[in-house]
């Protein structure tokens, strides 16, 4: 069987109607807002917080007036816990060494400066897992640069 590659928690995601209101919880947490832009590829705000040198929470919320996949998990599910993350070091080693192991990947996308897939919520922890790997050029896009990275640098 292929072994899994480098992998850790990049972020923890959580849905929510509205990052400005729901961000207040953050900052009492000792959080620090490091980045906060809408998605290009979507209708949602993604901001991303940290909270101590190497753990990183993320809020979206849908745009108002948008129908998405957000507004439906906030409609059946309300705020709350939407997806866990990982940052993988070769996603398609990573993809490959699930199926050894007949885990279920789903939706697999390459954008500019990132790939993504998904583990869906149907797996025994019941969480949605996102599988990403960085690209060149991915903190250069973005104001908040190497900071997005846990410990400052990709896997």
């Amino acid at each position: 069987m292929s072994e899994m590659p480098a992998v850790r928690v990049d972020h923890v995601g959580i849905a929510v109607e509205s990052i400005e209101e729901a961000e207040g919880l953050l900052f009492a947490l000792g959080c620090e807002k490091i980045h906060e832009e809408r998605s290009e590829y979507g209708s949602f705000t993604w901001a991303t917080y940290v909270l101590g040198g190497a753990s990183r929470l993320e809020l979206i919320a849908p745009e108002p007036g948008s129908d998405s996949f957000l507004t439906e998990f906030l409609e059946r599910n309300g705020p709350g816990l939407h997806h866990v993350t990982l940052e993988v070091g070769d996603l398609d080693r990573a993809v490959t060494a699930l199926g050894e192991r007949d885990v279920a990947v789903v939706d697999r996308a390459e954008f500019d400066h990132w790939t993504e897939a998904f583990l869906p919520p149907s797996n025994p922890t019941g969480a949605l897992f996102q599988l990403m790997e960085y690209h060149d050029g991915y903190a250069e896009t973005r104001a908040a640069g190497e900071t997005l990275f846990v410990d400052g640098k990709p896997l």
